[in-house]
Protein backbone atom coordinates (compact mmCIF):
# COMPACT_ATOMS: atom_id res chain seq x y z
CA UNK A 1 0.00 0.00 0.00
CA UNK A 2 1.39 3.27 -0.72
CA UNK A 3 2.04 5.33 2.21
CA UNK A 4 0.32 8.91 1.98
CA UNK A 5 2.85 12.06 1.05
CA UNK A 6 3.92 15.07 2.87
CA UNK A 7 1.19 17.11 0.70
CA UNK A 8 -1.70 14.75 2.33
CA UNK A 9 -0.43 15.27 5.57
CA UNK A 10 -0.06 18.44 5.50
CA UNK A 11 -3.73 18.99 4.43
CA UNK A 12 -4.69 16.49 7.26
CA UNK A 13 -3.18 18.25 9.98
CA UNK A 14 -2.68 21.98 8.97
CA UNK A 15 -4.65 23.43 12.39
CA UNK A 16 -1.79 21.62 14.01
CA UNK A 17 0.84 23.62 11.81
CA UNK A 18 -0.71 26.55 12.21
CA UNK A 19 -0.52 26.68 16.07
CA UNK A 20 2.84 25.45 15.91
CA UNK A 21 3.78 28.14 13.27
CA UNK A 22 3.94 31.14 15.76
CA UNK A 23 6.39 28.93 17.85
CA UNK A 24 8.62 28.64 14.72
CA UNK A 25 9.04 32.24 14.21
CA UNK A 26 9.49 32.96 17.52
CA UNK A 27 12.23 30.79 17.61
CA UNK A 28 13.95 31.95 13.83
CA UNK A 29 13.33 35.13 14.91
CA UNK A 30 14.66 35.52 18.20
CA UNK A 31 17.07 32.47 18.64
CA UNK A 32 18.62 31.04 15.23
CA UNK A 33 19.14 34.59 13.19
CA UNK A 34 21.17 36.41 16.00
CA UNK A 35 23.76 33.50 15.61
CA UNK A 36 24.47 35.43 12.14
CA UNK A 37 25.89 37.99 14.42
CA UNK A 38 28.20 35.49 15.93
CA UNK A 39 30.75 36.07 13.06
CA UNK A 40 31.68 39.47 14.91
CA UNK A 41 34.03 37.62 17.22
CA UNK A 42 35.99 36.78 13.90
CA UNK A 43 35.43 40.25 12.29
CA UNK A 44 37.16 43.54 13.20
CA UNK A 45 33.67 45.06 13.62
CA UNK A 46 33.34 48.25 12.32
CA UNK A 47 29.71 49.57 13.23
CA UNK A 48 28.86 52.15 10.17
CA UNK A 49 30.21 49.39 8.12
CA UNK A 50 28.16 46.36 9.42
CA UNK A 51 28.69 42.95 9.61
CA UNK A 52 29.31 42.02 6.27
CA UNK A 53 31.49 44.90 5.28
CA UNK A 54 33.75 44.89 8.76
CA UNK A 55 37.06 42.93 7.58
CA UNK A 56 37.64 39.19 9.25
CA UNK A 57 40.66 38.64 11.34
CA UNK A 58 40.45 35.16 12.49
CA UNK A 59 40.94 34.29 15.82
CA UNK A 60 42.43 37.86 17.08
CA UNK A 61 39.63 38.56 19.69
CA UNK A 62 40.12 35.20 20.97
CA UNK A 63 43.47 35.17 21.43
CA UNK A 64 43.23 38.91 22.71
CA UNK A 65 40.72 37.18 25.38
CA UNK A 66 42.55 34.66 26.85
CA UNK A 67 45.55 36.48 27.24
CA UNK A 68 43.87 39.08 29.03
CA UNK A 69 43.93 39.25 32.85
CA UNK A 70 40.92 40.74 32.77
CA UNK A 71 38.87 37.68 31.46
CA UNK A 72 41.07 35.54 33.39
CA UNK A 73 39.69 36.99 36.23
CA UNK A 74 36.32 37.20 35.60
CA UNK A 75 36.26 33.53 33.69
CA UNK A 76 37.61 32.75 37.70
CA UNK A 77 34.69 34.65 39.33
CA UNK A 78 32.16 33.29 37.30
CA UNK A 79 33.10 29.50 37.98
CA UNK A 80 33.57 30.30 41.48
CA UNK A 81 30.31 32.11 42.18
CA UNK A 82 28.75 28.96 40.27
CA UNK A 83 30.62 26.25 41.87
CA UNK A 84 29.20 28.05 45.41
CA UNK A 85 25.59 28.22 44.21
CA UNK A 86 26.13 24.38 42.59
CA UNK A 87 27.02 23.46 46.18
CA UNK A 88 24.44 25.69 48.29
CA UNK A 89 21.91 26.28 46.15
CA UNK A 90 21.02 23.29 44.16
CA UNK A 91 20.02 21.12 47.02
CA UNK A 92 18.07 23.64 48.45
CA UNK A 93 14.29 22.78 46.50
CA UNK A 94 14.74 19.72 46.79
CA UNK A 95 15.09 19.77 50.63
CA UNK A 96 11.89 22.15 50.27
CA UNK A 97 10.12 19.60 48.14
CA UNK A 98 10.67 16.87 50.29
CA UNK A 99 9.52 18.96 53.44
CA UNK A 100 6.08 20.40 51.51
CA UNK A 101 5.93 16.62 50.84
CA UNK A 102 5.74 15.39 54.29
CA UNK A 103 3.47 18.32 55.34
CA UNK A 104 0.13 16.93 56.31
CA UNK A 105 -1.71 19.88 56.79
CA UNK A 106 -3.29 21.60 54.17
CA UNK A 107 -3.48 24.85 55.21
CA UNK A 108 0.15 25.21 56.38
CA UNK A 109 0.97 23.50 53.13
CA UNK A 110 -0.92 26.22 51.30
CA UNK A 111 0.60 28.68 52.89
CA UNK A 112 4.21 27.76 53.39
CA UNK A 113 3.96 27.19 49.39
CA UNK A 114 3.05 30.15 48.56
CA UNK A 115 5.54 32.32 50.79
CA UNK A 116 8.41 29.95 49.06
CA UNK A 117 7.03 30.87 45.77
CA UNK A 118 6.50 35.17 46.28
CA UNK A 119 10.35 36.08 45.75
CA UNK A 120 10.31 34.33 42.24
CA UNK A 121 7.99 36.80 41.11
CA UNK A 122 9.96 40.15 42.15
CA UNK A 123 12.07 41.35 39.37
CA UNK A 124 15.72 41.73 40.34
CA UNK A 125 15.82 45.45 40.11
CA UNK A 126 12.93 45.55 43.39
CA UNK A 127 15.39 42.01 44.85
CA UNK A 128 18.93 44.48 44.48
CA UNK A 129 16.61 47.16 46.13
CA UNK A 130 15.54 44.67 49.11
CA UNK A 131 18.78 43.09 49.18
CA UNK A 132 20.65 46.61 49.76
CA UNK A 133 18.26 48.35 51.87
CA UNK A 134 18.50 44.80 54.77
CA UNK A 135 22.59 45.20 54.12
CA UNK A 136 23.39 48.91 54.17
CA UNK A 137 24.45 50.86 57.40
CA UNK A 138 21.05 51.50 58.65
CA UNK A 139 19.59 48.31 57.91
CA UNK A 140 18.42 45.43 59.75
CA UNK A 141 21.43 43.64 59.94
CA UNK A 142 23.69 46.41 60.84
CA UNK A 143 20.90 47.29 63.37
CA UNK A 144 21.61 43.81 65.25
CA UNK A 145 25.34 43.92 64.86
CA UNK A 146 25.42 47.79 66.75
CA UNK A 147 22.93 46.67 69.31
CA UNK A 148 25.21 43.86 70.15
CA UNK A 149 28.19 46.40 70.51
CA UNK A 150 29.92 45.71 67.12
CA UNK A 151 30.98 47.29 64.52
CA UNK A 152 28.80 48.42 61.06
CA UNK A 153 29.92 46.95 57.78
CA UNK A 154 29.18 47.84 54.38
CA UNK A 155 28.61 44.08 53.20
CA UNK A 156 28.21 45.32 49.38
CA UNK A 157 31.44 46.69 49.04
CA UNK A 158 33.16 43.74 50.85
CA UNK A 159 34.94 41.40 48.62
CA UNK A 160 34.96 38.59 51.28
CA UNK A 161 31.17 39.06 51.56
CA UNK A 162 30.01 39.22 48.07
CA UNK A 163 29.87 35.98 46.57
CA UNK A 164 28.03 34.65 49.60
CA UNK A 165 25.48 37.54 49.53
CA UNK A 166 24.87 36.32 45.66
CA UNK A 167 24.18 32.67 46.76
CA UNK A 168 21.94 33.54 49.23
CA UNK A 169 19.54 36.37 47.72
CA UNK A 170 19.83 33.43 45.21
CA UNK A 171 18.12 30.71 47.19
CA UNK A 172 15.55 33.34 48.46
CA UNK A 173 14.85 34.53 45.26
CA UNK A 174 13.99 31.38 43.49
CA UNK A 175 14.69 28.18 45.43
CA UNK A 176 10.95 28.16 46.09
CA UNK A 177 10.14 28.31 42.79
CA UNK A 178 12.25 25.74 41.52
CA UNK A 179 10.56 23.28 44.19
CA UNK A 180 7.92 23.19 41.84
CA UNK A 181 9.64 20.70 39.62
CA UNK A 182 10.09 17.97 42.23
CA UNK A 183 7.28 18.57 43.76
CA UNK A 184 5.34 17.26 39.83
CA UNK A 185 8.09 14.53 40.36
CA UNK A 186 6.97 13.40 43.73
CA UNK A 187 3.32 13.52 42.50
CA UNK A 188 4.22 10.24 40.45
CA UNK A 189 5.53 8.03 43.18
CA UNK A 190 3.17 5.41 43.65
CA UNK A 191 0.90 5.82 47.04
CA UNK A 192 1.59 2.18 47.96
CA UNK A 193 5.40 2.57 48.50
CA UNK A 194 5.21 4.95 51.49
CA UNK A 195 2.52 2.32 53.22
CA UNK A 196 4.91 -0.06 52.73
CA UNK A 197 7.48 1.78 54.43
CA UNK A 198 5.30 2.88 57.45
CA UNK A 199 4.60 -0.75 57.42
CA UNK A 200 8.21 -1.40 57.52
CA UNK A 201 8.96 1.06 60.66
CA UNK A 202 9.92 3.68 58.19
CA UNK A 203 9.75 7.88 59.83
CA UNK A 204 9.67 10.75 57.39
CA UNK A 205 13.20 11.21 57.27
CA UNK A 206 12.86 7.18 55.95
CA UNK A 207 10.43 7.67 53.15
CA UNK A 208 12.65 10.56 52.33
CA UNK A 209 15.54 8.64 51.91
CA UNK A 210 13.86 5.10 51.04
CA UNK A 211 11.02 6.40 48.97
CA UNK A 212 11.07 9.82 47.63
CA UNK A 213 14.64 10.46 46.81
CA UNK A 214 15.01 7.31 44.50
CA UNK A 215 11.92 7.68 42.71
CA UNK A 216 12.48 10.89 41.76
CA UNK A 217 16.15 10.51 40.54
CA UNK A 218 16.23 11.06 37.25
CA UNK A 219 14.55 14.38 37.78
CA UNK A 220 17.42 15.63 40.17
CA UNK A 221 19.74 13.93 37.20
CA UNK A 222 18.52 16.14 34.76
CA UNK A 223 18.42 19.13 36.77
CA UNK A 224 21.93 18.92 37.46
CA UNK A 225 23.13 18.33 33.93
CA UNK A 226 21.02 21.51 32.53
CA UNK A 227 22.66 23.04 36.17
CA UNK A 228 26.34 22.14 34.73
CA UNK A 229 25.19 23.34 31.33
CA UNK A 230 24.54 26.82 32.35
CA UNK A 231 27.47 26.75 35.28
CA UNK A 232 29.08 30.05 32.98
CA UNK A 233 25.65 31.51 33.47
CA UNK A 234 25.21 32.75 37.27
CA UNK A 235 22.39 35.63 36.97
CA UNK A 236 23.84 38.77 34.86
CA UNK A 237 20.55 41.14 36.47
CA UNK A 238 21.41 39.85 39.85
CA UNK A 239 25.30 40.66 39.90
CA UNK A 240 24.82 44.16 37.51
CA UNK A 241 22.75 45.38 40.23
CA UNK A 242 24.29 44.47 43.44
CA UNK A 243 28.11 44.43 42.82
CA UNK A 244 29.86 47.82 42.24
CA UNK A 245 33.76 48.68 41.13
CA UNK A 246 35.17 47.76 45.10
CA UNK A 247 34.09 43.90 44.19
CA UNK A 248 35.07 43.44 40.63
CA UNK A 249 37.93 41.03 41.94
CA UNK A 250 35.29 38.90 43.35
CA UNK A 251 32.25 39.85 41.61
CA UNK A 252 32.83 40.54 37.97
CA UNK A 253 31.75 37.55 35.82
CA UNK A 254 31.82 36.97 32.24
CA UNK A 255 27.81 38.53 31.45
CA UNK A 256 29.08 41.87 32.78
CA UNK A 257 32.04 41.89 31.34
CA UNK A 258 31.15 41.23 27.96
CA UNK A 259 28.24 44.21 29.07
CA UNK A 260 31.31 46.71 30.06
CA UNK A 261 33.19 45.87 27.36
CA UNK A 262 30.81 45.78 24.39
CA UNK A 263 27.69 48.58 25.64
CA UNK A 264 30.22 50.95 27.59
CA UNK A 265 33.89 50.71 25.81
CA UNK A 266 32.34 49.42 22.40
CA UNK A 267 34.52 46.68 21.82
CA UNK A 268 31.27 44.71 20.01
CA UNK A 269 34.32 42.06 18.88
CA UNK A 270 35.95 41.00 21.99
CA UNK A 271 32.72 41.29 24.31
CA UNK A 272 30.97 38.66 21.31
CA UNK A 273 34.22 36.23 21.51
CA UNK A 274 33.60 36.21 25.04
CA UNK A 275 29.77 35.37 24.84
CA UNK A 276 30.73 32.76 22.25
CA UNK A 277 32.98 31.31 24.17
CA UNK A 278 30.84 31.13 27.40
CA UNK A 279 28.31 28.97 24.92
CA UNK A 280 30.84 26.48 23.63
CA UNK A 281 31.45 25.79 27.13
CA UNK A 282 28.22 25.07 28.37
CA UNK A 283 26.98 23.10 24.95
CA UNK A 284 30.38 20.98 26.04
CA UNK A 285 29.39 20.72 29.44
CA UNK A 286 26.18 19.52 28.70
CA UNK A 287 26.59 17.15 25.97
CA UNK A 288 29.75 15.22 28.42
CA UNK A 289 27.28 15.41 31.46
CA UNK A 290 24.84 13.74 29.38
CA UNK A 291 27.12 11.01 28.28
CA UNK A 292 28.71 10.45 31.56
CA UNK A 293 25.32 10.33 33.93
CA UNK A 294 24.56 7.51 30.82
CA UNK A 295 27.69 5.27 31.00
CA UNK A 296 26.36 5.37 34.81
CA UNK A 297 23.14 3.62 33.74
CA UNK A 298 21.49 6.75 34.34
CA UNK A 299 18.75 8.20 32.28
CA UNK A 300 20.10 11.18 30.75
CA UNK A 301 18.62 14.65 28.14
CA UNK A 302 18.92 12.10 25.37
Amino acid sequence: MRKPGLLYSIRRRWQLLVLLFPGVVYYAIFRYWPIYGLSIAFKDYMPLQGILHSPWVGLKYFEKLFTSYDFTRVLANTIIISAYKLVFYFPVPILLALMLNETRHLGVKKVAQTLFYMPHFVSWVIMAGIVSAILSTDGIINTIIKYFGGTPRVFLSEEKSFRSILVLSSIWKEAGWNTVIYLAAITSVNPELYESAAIDGAGIIGRMVHVTLPCIRNTIIITFILRLGSILDVGFEQVLLLYNVSVYSTGDIIDTYVYRMGLTKGQFSLSTAAGLFKSVVGFILVVSSNWFIKRLGEEGLW
